[in-house]
């Protein structure tokens, strides 16, 4: 408040400074009255205000005109508060300065106004089933830390923080976790007892969009398999939690596999997928935007380090968003296959079957019949005088 009351002090004072100050806008002031005295002051000098490079003393219309000008957007200002604004600045030569005080406050403020309507679009669009808003608002988050990149005079680039920001905890969610499990639980049976259905999945489907970790290591499992061309099925599925450690850890249990496997109903493995995933991309969303307002709020943290690790929180949402966008573009029904040619790579199959095929030992050599021809040759030339 002291600095915004200094620069338009300093400009009351002294109407050149005006000229130090164009990378300054209204809405970089925090109270609507200042706002509104710094427009009056900018319109001024651009309609040719007689104050504006004369030579002489400051006349008193500069600050008497400025305060008409305000007084048709704000209510209840009179020339006396302009007055205790002047009083308020110490040296008019440090207008740049106090502006970039100014600058510094509003982009910390932006930033976090920015986040909280990240998290709200975010949570909004996981109520809905939707995921429109939250890249929308994301998009308008990212251009905002561009153009205060540029307002502030550093390049834009995401930089990771040297630690982790505090951030709040995250609010209930606005849909039921069960029915979010309960997609995901259909999804793993779907690809657990259809030996075809990791090929809708695989390529844009990752296990951090699982909401339930021991849901995202099943799907890891059911990734290997598929990987290595083995079969897929709920013995071959409990084998591969079980070399992972998965049931020594305590993650999984076999009766939650079991489970699992045996709740399996014909479904879609695109379509559920595609619901593990809009969820993801909200649950992402958020906790970018937790993140964002944690940056913000964070006083000691310069406007330069703010953007670019902001930029840097957005990083999550912009990788599962680049996976929504591929499943959007192969949302289209693949014509049907040949079951048999539509499977893994004979190479891949023959690699993965070698691994678990014991190899014969070597049978021992003959000691009778005839003598190898190296033996037959080092013979014959032994006796040759």
């Amino acid at each position: 408040m002291s600095a915004e009351q200094a620069v338009l002090g300093s400009v009351l004072l002294d109407p050149d400074q005006l000229s130090h100050l164009d990378w300054l806008a209204p809405d970089h002031f925090y109270r609507p009255v200042h706002q509104a005295l710094f427009a009056a002051l900018r319109k001024l000098r651009s309609d040719g205000h007689p104050a504006v490079g004369s030579d002489g003393p400051v006349p008193l219309s500069w600050v008497t005109d400025t305060v008409d000008e305000a007084s048709r957007y704000v209510r209840g200002l009179t020339a006396v508060y302009a007055h205790t604004l002047i009083q308020a600045c110490p040296r008019p030569e440090h207008a740049p300065v106090y502006g970039r005080m100014v600058l510094e406050g509003a982009i910390h403020r932006t930033v976090a106004q920015h986040a909280i309507r990240l998290h709200q679009a975010a949570r909004a669009d996981a109520l809905q089933g939707a995921v429109e808003g939250a890249l929308r608002s994301a998009d308008v988050l990212t251009g905002v830390l561009t153009d205060l990149a540029r307002r502030w005079g550093t390049e834009p680039r995401p930089v990771a923080p040297a630690t982790s920001p505090v951030t709040a905890p995250a609010a209930s969610p606005p849909v039921r976790a069960d029915q979010v499990a309960e997609d995901e639980r259909f999804l793993l049976a779907v690809l657990a007892e259809q030996p075809r259905a990791m090929d809708e999945v695989v390529d844009w489907l990752r296990p951090g969009d699982f909401a339930d970790p021991a849901h995202g290591q099943l799907y890891r499992c059911l990734g290997a398999l598929h990987h290595r061309g083995e079969p897929i099925d709920r013995i071959t599925l409990l084998w591969e939690a079980q070399r992972r450690g998965l049931l020594a850890d305590g993650t999984l249990s076999g009766e939650q596999l079991t489970a699992i496997c045996d709740g399996g109903v014909p479904g879609s493995a695109e379509w559920l997928g595609e619901r593990v995933m809009r969820s993801s991309l909200t649950r992402t969303a958020a906790a970018s935007a937790r993140t964002v307002r944690a940056l913000a709020e964070d006083e000691a943290l310069g406007p330069g380090r703010l953007i670019n690790h902001a930029l840097h929180a957005l990083g999550p949402l912009d990788e599962v968003r680049a996976r929504w966008q591929t499943m959007n573009g192969s949302a289209t029904p693949k014509p049907p296959t040949d079951p048999m040619a539509s499977g893994p790579p004979p190479a891949r199959v023959q690699a993965a079957r070698a691994r678990s095929t014991p190899h014969p030992a070597p049978s021992p050599p003959a000691r009778t019949g005839a003598v190898p021809a190296s033996a037959s040759a080092r013979s014959h030339s032994r006796s040759r005088p």
